[in-house]
């Protein structure tokens, strides 16, 4: 069964850049919400097997809205998008229950390793 994957990112472009690498390597059901508010709304309709989420975006942050989905389905699988530099976020994230990140600029093999490790 195809497996469906949730970005969130405020950024259009950060968003169509990571689909491209999901789509080109066969995972071509996406869902996207452009802050962590519109993604809490949305995951229980969705019912996404992966989120990929940005951690600063306006409205709600990636941090909180990680944690709200967490609250919803405690077996969500997360993986968190940093910029340098956000390390202490990061291992919050990874605290609240994140199963991995990226850092910002993100290379595609990173991208594809991350997401086949946590949904095959």
């Amino acid at each position: 069964m195809e497996k469906k994957i949730m970005l969130v990112d405020d950024a259009a472009f950060m968003r169509m850049m990571i689909k491209d690498t999901l789509s080109k390597n066969g995972y071509t059901d996406i869902v996207e919400a452009n802050n962590g508010q519109v993604a809490v709304t949305n995951y229980p309709n969705e019912k996404p097997d992966l989120v990929i989420m940005d951690i600063t975006m306006p409205v709600m942050d990636g941090l909180e809205a990680l944690k709200e989905i967490k609250k919803q389905d405690p077996s969500a699988n997360i993986i968190m998008c940093s910029a340098m530099g956000q390390e202490a976020m990061v291992v919050d994230a990874l605290k609240q229950g994140a199963k991995d990140f990226i850092v910002k600029p993100f290379k595609a093999d990173r991208i594809m390793k991350a997401v086949k490790s946590i949904i095959g």
